[in-house]
């Protein structure tokens, strides 16, 4: 903690507020002015930094997977040009080796000058929709190096003294597939720094420098008292539990761990990932400083009211084994980092509402991204398109409360579910079908939230290939307190020319498609709170009214008997006796479905006497969902967790 002379508490109060929303001006700025439909749709954070480059404030809708970055690559900046900083100055960075989190969030940093002294940084952090590399949107699951997935760029000048360097802005631009829309985006996220520069020395005017210093420790200094005490108020203790990533591509058969445990002694919290798996061959690695992005942003979920600064990163420390799947380290792939992170942060919810069960949470979905890109057709001179489209989905059920239904990721909660006019507009794309997913949710006493189902047709394009980069096909998500799994991520493509479809799954790119061919993909629902037998039948009834549930799943999930009357008129009652020996006979017989021979459970699939749903919420068993096939290390691995969060915990 920081020797800061005490402002009065008005003052104080004033500055805390401000400095908040000089960031949320920065991102007012950014959708006023930005070219990218990515950015636009809130794929951008902004920050503002003390003299050290230690963030002072974060804004509102800022999304969780760049908060705990940013301190980091302001304080790179700092080491790069330490002694040759001038007002008027901007510099870029997107380097996920010195905190960063992948090379398509690039950050633009301005250091805020009074009478020749720094004493703040502004800095704008934007996805951009492609950085170069081996696919359009630069995601190559396939990737083991970071070569095939863009340009990494270390600190650079993009400002000098305020003079624009068009010739490095464009070198960079040339380099990726809409050199227009990231010189568009270079001035937006500048631009968005000078208001935050604007803000604060409006502020240094009105207050002076020296208390505007003084605001930018205290406030910091604030966060991590209050932590502190709140940490310290808990008992000491050691908790543990492990998520998993699908699989490594270039590796055997079997889910990729990622163990966490964490320690709280006095004040103090320390996550040890002494355990997880080595880097992968593929992209799904994470660099330390998206790993302790998914640290901070997993554990403030569960301290909500405390604003987010580096106060609070100092009340934890972290463990994580150098070049593993969490200490990824240059030149191994990171860009699809975002698959660690949120096992990351699903795995620390378990923890913590083990620690404080009154706000628990089961696991939520895990975010996708699809990228296709190709010649329009539809214009004459046939440009380059890039759509990039992401989904929600549902997130876990809660102690007392239903999850979120169709909510943005953990990853994000500020970011915005792309509006399908716009992507129609600017791509040669059409969706035919983007709805609310029957059963997608994770039965409980207290359900998760439901998915989505969208599906999408290609129109004119030439050239076109479609990347897929998603998780929990595998691992999928779950429940806890005795809720159950949710379902299967993965897309389904169905050729115009041969009509057939082609289960691909969650993690591929590169695949060629043509005009007419359609691609439908589901985001899980989250996983369910609780045993579903305990769920009030009114609920269930409730759910199969809304569809969010169907006639058949409230059977097999709720033990729930409901008869459609007139279901035109969404008109069902229960059937209550019914449902009383259903649910008897299902607690009898649940125990003995997870010791079922998995060889079994494949067959009766290939055989269309059962469903995914059924394999992994009866029986926690994972198949090749295309072929049928038993994938019997992950599923071995999939029982284990299956056991100790949903069977153990039933009476």
């Amino acid at each position: 903690m920081s020797e800061q002379q005490n402002l009065d508490p008005v003052t104080f109060e004033v500055l805390k507020n401000s400095f908040i929303t000089s960031v949320d001006q920065m991102a007012e700025q950014i959708l006023r002015t930005c070219y990218s439909f990515v950015i636009y749709n809130r794929d951008f954070s902004s920050a503002l930094h003390d003299a050290e480059g230690n963030s002072a404030a974060q804004g509102n809708q800022d999304i969780a997977v760049h908060v705990g970055t940013l301190h980091f690559t302001c304080k790179d900046v700092i080491r790069a040009f330490d002694g040759d900083m001038h007002p008027g100055d901007v510099y870029a960075i997107n380097d996920p080796y010195a905190g960063g989190t992948h090379f398509n969030d690039v950050r633009l940093i301005r250091p805020i000058f009074v009478d020749g002294r720094i004493i703040a940084f502004s800095q704008s952090n934007g996805h951009w929709s492609d950085l170069g590399g081996s696919v359009p949107g630069s995601f190559d699951v396939a990737a083991k190096e970071m070569f095939k997935e863009g340009m990494r760029i270390t600190p650079i000048r993009l400002f000098d003294k305020g003079r624009f360097c068009k010739d490095v802005a464009h070198l960079i631009a040339s380099n990726t597939r809409d050199p227009a829309s990231i010189i568009g985006d270079i001035h937006a996220q500048a631009q968005a720094t000078q208001v935050c520069e604007r803000e604060i020395l409006r502020l240094v005017g009105k207050y002076g420098e020296g208390t505007v210093k003084q605001g930018l420790g205290a406030v910091q200094d604030y966060v991590e008292r209050a932590m502190r005490q709140r940490i310290a108020a808990l008992p000491d203790g050691e908790w543990e539990t492990q998520d998993f990533i699908d699989r490594d591509p270039a590796g055997n058969e079997g889910m990729i761990p990622i163990k966490v445990k964490l320690t709280i002694k006095g004040d103090r919290a320390i996550y040890d990932f002494t355990g997880s798996h080595p880097t992968i061959g593929s992209i799904y690695n994470s660099a330390f400083g998206a790993t302790f992005s998914a640290v901070a942003a997993g554990m403030k979920t569960f301290f909500p009211d405390l604003p987010l600064n580096s106060g609070f990163y100092r009340v934890f420390e972290i463990i994580a084994p150098e070049g593993s799947i969490v200490d990824a380290k240059w030149p191994v792939a990171v860009t699809g980092f975002l698959m660690p992170f949120e096992k990351i942060m699903n795995a620390i919810y378990e923890i913590w509402s083990k620690i404080i069960p009154e706000r628990a949470i089961a696991c939520a979905f895990n975010l996708e991204y699809l990228l296709t890109g190709g010649r329009d057709a539809r214009a004459a001179e046939k440009p380059i398109f890039m759509f990039y489209d992401w989904l929600p989905g549902g997130w876990g059920g809660r102690n007392g409360m239903d999850g979120c239904n169709v909510t943005t990721a953990c990853f994000g909660t500020g970011l915005m579910a792309q509006p399908v006019e716009g992507q129609e507009r600017a791509n040669p794309i059409l969706t035919t079908e983007f709805e609310v997913l029957t059963d997608s949710a994770g039965p409980g006493k207290w359900r998760g939230g439901a998915g989505v189902m969208k599906t999408s047709r290609m129109l004119e394009a030439e050239n076109t290939v479609i990347s897929y980069i998603c998780d929990r096909e595998r691992a999928i998500v779950w429940g806890i307190e005795g809720g159950l799994p949710s379902m299967p991520h993965g897309l389904t493509l169905t050729r115009e020319k041969t009509g057939r479809k082609e289960w691909l799954g969650a993690t591929f790119s590169d695949v060629a498609i043509e005009a007419g061919d359609i691609f439908s993909r589901p985001t899980a629902g989250g996983g369910g709170f609780g045993d579903p037998l305990e769920r009030d039948a009114q609920r269930v009834l409730a759910d199969v009214i809304d569809d969010y549930v169907s006639v058949e799943r409230a059977a097999k999930d709720y033990g729930v008997v409901i008869h459609p009357v007139d279901p035109e008129i969404c008109a069902y009652e229960i059937d209550a006796a019914a449902t009383v020996a259903l649910r008897r006979q299902i607690r009898a017989e649940r125990l003995g479905w997870l010791e079922t021979d998995p060889a079994e459970i494949s067959a009766r699939f290939k055989a269309g006497e059962i469903d995914a749903l059924d394999a992994v919420r009866r029986h926690a068993v994972i198949l090749d969902w295309d072929t049928g096939d038993l994938l019997p290390v992950s599923t071995e691995q999939f029982r284990d967790m299956y056991r100790k969060r949903s069977a153990a915990c039933w009476q």
